[in-house]
């Protein structure tokens, strides 16, 4: 049997009225209610997931859309009767009325009429469920999220640790300007993809009783199809989009760190949502400060006689306002104070600290007055045991 034949043996032998639960005389309003309460119960977004009571609702769905693509539809629906009253009755002896057999009942239409709008009938089934577009033959494609954007930012070593709006240029994936993301020929009219029967999904099999649901590769998941594509995007219905934000970078912000800014990105379709930017942030280095986590950190020069006697001495914060550094006497070179307060701004809004790190200098010239003076130190010996430790050790 043909593909045709097989079709028209399907409609022919379904009874889509005990598949809606109404009775032959129903009127159009019954059939609509009753189409409408089962089309709800069983929807896929209604019953996600791959569990066998998922699927048999899955499966009652495609069936209730059928039946209603048929009796809810006047004119079909007299073609269906009268199939059903010829078939009922013997008319078809073997073969189909109008079909490639010739053995028909003497039917005055070709079945193949009531199968060839099959597909662009279907695809009012969703809008009739879930809110209409006007009552045409066309389905409501479903809503796609627009693309994720990924981006690079410079900022100063300030900036990242006060926050920043910055100016970034974004090139990204967008509907074609011409046939609008439909990725048809504008001007021409779309059908139901027949692959998978305006879904936007297709189930494969995974083995082992697992199924999954795939986009679609005929439709790319729009549920319509066009016989001639746009010749702009050549029927993928994406261009490119080139645009200035403004994006708000966080104060605290680390070097390397990846930022996400919600609805930044690509332009979503049929009212999806847009995508979200993604922004890798580079710091500059700065001069005189580092950074370790939300602390900042500074190397502070100081000479023999402020860490050997002690000192107060003033070093710079970020802010520009000067804090007094207290070095005991016999201090050790290396040795990290810790002002606190001074720091990076944390989550919570509050500012880790500065780690001020004594560095002792050693002169690379002496004038007359201060060699003498450290000659007059080497000689009182004070530091004459200093390596005595290092050879008992070793064992010399």
């Amino acid at each position: 049997m043909s593909t045709t034949e097989g079709i028209r043996a399907d409609w022919a032998t379904k009874n889509y009225y005990a598949e809606l639960g109404v009775d032959k005389k129903a009127t159009h309003a019954e059939i609509k209610k009753a189409y409408r309460k089962l089309a709800r119960a069983n929807h896929p977004d209604s019953n996600p997931g791959d569990t066998a009571d998922s699927r048999a609702k899955h499966e009652k769905f495609k069936a209730v859309a059928e039946a209603y693509d048929v009796i809810g539809d006047e004119e079909k629906r007299k073609k269906y009767d009268e199939v059903q009253r010829l078939y009922g009755g013997g008319g078809f002896r073997g073969g189909f009325p109008g079909g490639s057999s010739g053995e028909g009942g003497g039917v005055g239409f070709d079945l193949g009429d009531l199968l060839r709008d099959r597909a662009g009938g279907f695809g009012d089934l969703f809008g009739d469920i879930f809110g209409s577009r006007g009552g045409g033959q066309r389905s409501r494609t479903r809503p796609v999220r627009g693309a994720d954007v990924e981006s690079n930012a410079t900022i100063d070593f300030t900036d990242a640790l006060q926050g920043v709006t910055i100016s970034l240029r974004l090139t990204s994936d967008a509907a074609c300007p011409d046939c609008h993301g439909t990725g048809g020929k504008p001007g021409t009219q779309p059908r139901i993809c027949p692959e998978c029967e305006g879904a936007g999904f297709i189930v494969n099999s995974t083995g082992g009783g697992f199924s999954i649901n795939e986009t679609c590769p005929r439709c790319a998941g729009r549920q319509l199809i066009y016989d001639e594509p746009c010749p702009t995007c050549h029927g993928s219905g994406r261009g490119t989009s080139s645009r200035s934000i403004q994006a708000r970078i966080p104060a605290g912000v680390k070097d390397g760190q990846r930022i996400r800014l919600r609805g930044k990105g690509g332009a979503g379709e049929n009212g999806g949502a847009n995508g979200d930017l993604y922004v890798t942030v580079k710091v500059t280095p700065h001069r005189l400060f580092g950074r370790k986590g939300d602390n900042l950190t500074l190397d502070v020069p100081v000479s023999f006689d402020e860490v050997a006697l002690g000192a107060e001495i003033k070093i710079p914060t970020l802010s520009g306002n000067p804090v007094t550094l207290k070095i005991p006497a016999g201090t050790p070179n290396g040795r990290t104070f810790r002002v606190r307060g001074r720091g990076a701004t944390k989550k919570d809004g509050t500012k880790g600290d500065l780690l001020a790190t004594v560095e002792v200098q050693v002169p690379a010239r002496l004038n007359d007055a201060a060699r003498d003076a450290i000659a007059g130190y080497r000689a009182a010996g004070v530091d004459g045991t200093l390596r005595a430790n290092l050879f008992e050790k070793t064992g010399s």
